[in-house]
């Protein structure tokens, strides 16, 4: 009995894990893409040269790469076992997603001061969505993930609180 709960708490641990790493990876992907790439708004480290911050970019975005492809390795383990539980990961991917977010809206953006969102305008508005997208999609994830558990523990039959 007390394998079979320690095979539960892993398996749940890994379908968070991977939903979260998955979540950072997309949602660093974008940013880089969108703000780095795209639209040249900012570097990943601007507190330097701009071959300084193009460095710093490719570092990031490896880190993003990273933490898509290993989440992905994790998920083709969990559905190999039948034991991917999508709500919960898909959660997890938005907590991650949201958690990046709020990292990177305060601690790189306000306190560090590393990069802004863009230079030579005022920030207050971006910053606000930002942060506010950031939250949001952490109490979304929180709640999906909550509701997941909860279906879970009904579905096995345990009672729902």
């Amino acid at each position: 009995m007390n394998n079979l709960r320690t095979n539960k708490r892993t398996i749940d641990s890994m379908n968070f894990w991977s939903g979260i790493l998955f979540g950072l990876g997309a949602v660093a992907f974008l940013d880089e893409a969108i703000f780095h790439q795209l639209l040249h708004w900012h570097h990943f480290y601007d507190l330097s040269t701009t071959s300084v911050g193009l460095i710093s970019d490719g570092l990031f975005h490896a880190f993003s790469w990273f933490a898509t492809v290993g989440s992905l390795f994790m998920v083709a383990y969990l559905r190999k076992q039948k034991a991917w539980k999508k709500r919960r990961w898909f959660g997890s991917y938005m907590l991650g997603a949201g958690v990046f977010n709020l990292y990177d809206g305060i601690i790189q953006h306000k306190i560090m001061r590393i990069h802004q969102i863009r230079y030579n305008v005022e920030t207050f508005y971006y910053d606000l969505i930002w942060n506010v997208l950031a939250a949001a999609l952490i109490i979304i994830g929180l709640v999906v993930i909550r509701k997941a558990k909860k279906a879970e523990r009904v579905s096995e039959g345990q009672v729902a609180t």
